[in-house]
């Protein structure tokens, strides 16, 4: 089944802008070793995006960013519709130019936003009508509308508006639903005009197989340049995101990209690679290092603690990041404690260090084809266990 329209107009339809190269299959799991190429640069995978939700990674600069070799952010639609706005970023040059970031970009369709406004919104056949966080004003929201926006901003991936159900949704709320998504694809892909971005499908299904089986197959019928899982990490237990993501995951077209949107903690990403997801993006490491929960090799570590008010190790020895190369515990945590905000900075360098380090060791492992080892020596280690980090 194809969606696309041959031309639009005296305009022609050019081709996808980002190719996907698969380079390797682990030899004794699912996990992939891949190359994403896009107008703003080649993106290696597996690997983990950096949220930027309203045009900036929280505490950090691009230059960090760079520092830190991220090679793709993530930017949220529905946030930088609300504020500044997206025509005018648009009339600036695009998000790449706006923020200052030269290298890939993919934003969201604010199909997640809709769920999470649960309060205030209402969904129809039309798309989502709701009301600003902000001032209260109200909107609406419809695939086209998503991609109108997306284009825009000129990120390199965007993403079909979709709706997310809870994970522990009912099967009677779930059908429809996803019928509804697919149908929502189809528009997505006529308002597409593939110019300067590249459009990615979403897969739901909740917790059952059936219906995630079926809707894969309704969603990658649809030609596209990738595709991602959604409605995950959304209140179900970690393990059943985990057998999830194993299921849906090889469903999946091989030759395409496979992005697991919203996930999620260390343990998460070195399982799911394994299943054979290619792409991550989540709050967490940013938003735990704000709140002085810090990602290390022997575990979560908790800085504010009194335990370390004259410990002069530095975060994590086995750490090369620049905050553990130059401060000791001491200092960060009395930088925490007295509220000074450059704390937010030196943790959140350290904790998106752990993320992309972490990604790039799992992609040496599945070069050399010994993820099963790298996955077991990982969850032998304290900081592979979720501890409502």
């Amino acid at each position: 089944m194809s969606l696309a329209p041959e031309s639009r107009g005296d305009q022609r339809v050019a081709p996808s802008l980002v190719r996907y190269e698969l380079l390797h299959v682990d030899a004794n799991t699912g996990a992939r070793r891949g190359r994403l190429h896009t107008p703003h640069g080649i993106i290696e995978t597996p690997i983990f995006m950096p949220v930027g939700t309203a045009g900036s990674v929280k505490a950090v600069a691009p230059d960090d960013l760079r520092a830190l070799e991220a090679q793709i952010i993530l930017g949220n639609t529905y946030h930088l519709m609300l504020r500044p706005g997206e025509q005018l970023i648009g009339e600036l040059g695009g998000l790449h130019r706006f923020i200052s970031w030269e290298r890939p970009m993919l934003t969201d369709s604010g199909g997640f936003q809709v769920y999470s406004l649960a309060e205030m919104r209402k969904i129809t056949e039309d798309g989502a009508t709701f009301q600003s966080h902000l001032d209260g004003a109200k909107y609406v929201l419809t695939p086209e509308r998503s991609i109108e926006i997306q284009e825009t901003l000129g990120a390199d991936v965007i993403m079909a508006f979709d709706e997310c159900p809870p994970a522990l949704s009912e099967r009677g709320y779930l059908e429809p639903s996803l019928a509804r998504t697919t149908r929502w694809l189809g528009r997505c892909v006529t308002a597409w005009s593939r110019l300067r971005s590249s459009l990615f499908g979403i897969v739901q299904g909740g917790l059952f197989e059936d219906l995630r089986k079926r809707h894969a197959e309704e969603i990658c019928a649809v030609e596209l340049p990738g595709y991602a899982l959604g409605g995950y990490a959304v209140g179900e237990k970690p393990e059943q995101m985990h057998a999830g993501v194993a299921f849906t995951a090889p469903l999946l077209p091989k030759h395409k990209p496979r992005y697991l949107m919203g996930v999620g903690t260390p343990l998460d990403l070195v399982t799911c690679v394994g299943s054979g997801v290619d792409m991550f993006d989540c709050v967490m490491p940013t938003r735990n290092a704000r709140n002085g929960f810090l990602f290390t090799s022997q575990g979560k570590l908790v800085i504010k603690h009194a335990r370390y008010a004259k410990d002069e190790r530095p975060l994590d020895p086995a750490c090369g990041c620049y905050t553990c190369r130059t401060f000791s515990r001491a200092y960060l945590r009395h930088l925490f404690i007295a509220g000074e905000l450059v704390a937010m900075r030196l943790n959140t360098l350290h904790n998106l260090h752990f993320y992309l380090s972490l990604m790039k060791d799992a992609r040496s492992a599945i070069e050399q084809d010994r993820y099963a080892d790298f996955m077991k020596s990982f969850l032998a280690r304290p900081a592979a266990v979720p501890d409502g980090a």
